[in-house]
């Protein structure tokens, strides 16, 4: 499976490894704890099977759209089969529309089966991941908003890449030249 993240502008990504090492200083479940080389604070848009050559024409359009100013609207848990803590992003109308342009290309060009369903446009949540566990129920009733530094009011999304989760292999995608 191939992902296609956003990186976030170093103060951004500083601040949420900060909130990593809070989170793992506490003994809760952190992003920290994940020590391949290629884990760093992103956006997740969307993950296919490959990237075909009509996705990468139009990942490359979007690549090309970046830098894109996004706000932090505070720390969010998801439960889903994983119990998820993040900081959520505004889905403003610049960011929805680079992710449905995203969306697009890999749904263009992978079978439906295998993209999945909360990265659909009108299902999406921007987030950016602290910590994740398959426990259910790891954050709830816990005091962690007073364990996190306060999110950045404004992040800038700067690099669009893809991860192979077979391989380990990281991949920055380009604009066209």
């Amino acid at each position: 499976m191939r992902t296609v993240e956003l990186l976030l502008d170093e103060a951004a990504e500083q601040a949420v490894r900060e909130a990593w090492r809070r989170l793992a200083d506490a003994g809760l479940p952190s992003q920290a704890r994940h020590r391949s080389p290629t884990n760093s604070p992103h956006l997740t848009l969307a993950a296919c099977p490959e990237l075909t050559a009509p996705i990468r024409w139009e990942l490359a359009e979007v690549a090309a759209a970046l830098p894109l100013p996004v706000r932090c609207t505070g720390v969010v848990r998801f439960e889903r089969p994983t119990s998820v803590l993040a900081w959520a992003l505004d889905l403003d109308p610049p960011l929805a529309a680079l992710h449905r342009r995203v969306w697009e290309a890999v749904a263009s060009d992978s079978p439906p089966a295998t993209l999945n369903p909360f990265h659909e446009p009108g299902r999406w949540a921007p987030h950016i991941t602290l910590g994740r566990t398959r426990r259910a129920g790891a954050f709830a009733g816990r005091r962690v908003p007073e364990l996190l530094p306060a999110p950045p009011l404004s992040i800038r999304l700067t690099t669009l890449r893809s991860y192979d989760t077979q391989t380990g292999a990281l991949e920055v995608l380009q604009p066209r030249p």
